[in-house]
């Protein structure tokens, strides 16, 4: 199932993509969630609800609506940095023997296709692609064996940097060189 967050008159909705249009889970099913993160909260068994009104709901025109990033206002964007080792060397590091993590600031988040405002701070803005994991239920001290079933799907992702931010300043602010608004694009749908 594809899933797309869309803002229309009524509010954010969660909507399917069936055929090229969007179908408001909450419209064709009123127990259904409106908001991504809460239809993701509720596991397998909300999901395979939506996955029936998205066969059976009224189609939108995806031109009358705004599509917002797939989890609009996730509540934690935690990303992992020299994750592939061509970038590492690219970057002049070896690999990091565990991985490099750091976090974005929820205001980084935006949709595909909205446009990136480079900030004046920087003279440095660098991109990359990435794959984006959404977790969909909470969880902690999750065995490695069980770890995929918190995994409620995949998008396509941008990690933006103020590499200047991000290198040359004191301490390497990472948090900072990656989390201007707009720094984490992504989407459109969650798949």
């Amino acid at each position: 199932m594809r899933l797309v967050s869309i803002q229309t008159e009524l509010g954010t909705r969660v909507a399917a993509v069936r055929d090229g249009q969007y179908i408001d889970l909450h419209a064709t099913d009123s127990s259904l969630p409106t908001g991504m993160n809460e239809l993701l909260a509720g596991g397998q068994e909300l999901l395979q609800r939506a996955e029936q009104a998205a066969k059976t709901g009224k189609g939108i025109d995806p031109g009358t609506v705004k599509l917002l990033a797939p989890v609009p206002n996730p509540p934690k964007v935690i990303c992992i940095g020299l994750n592939y080792a061509d970038h590492a060397r690219e970057t002049g590091k070896q690999p990091p023997p565990e991985p490099v993590v750091f976090n974005k600031f929820t205001t980084a988040v935006s949709a595909h296709g909205d446009p990136i405002v480079l900030p004046k701070l920087s003279k440095e803005v660098d991109f990359e692609a990435e794959l984006v994991a959404v977790i969909g239920r909470c969880g902690r001290h999750i065995p490695v064996e069980s770890a995929l079933e918190y995994v409620a799907g995949y998008t396509c992702g941008h990690d933006v940097s103020a590499r200047d931010w991000q290198q040359r300043k004191p301490g390497g602010q990472w948090l900072l060189g990656k989390s201007f608004d707009g720094f984490a694009p992504f989407g459109p749908e969650l798949v």
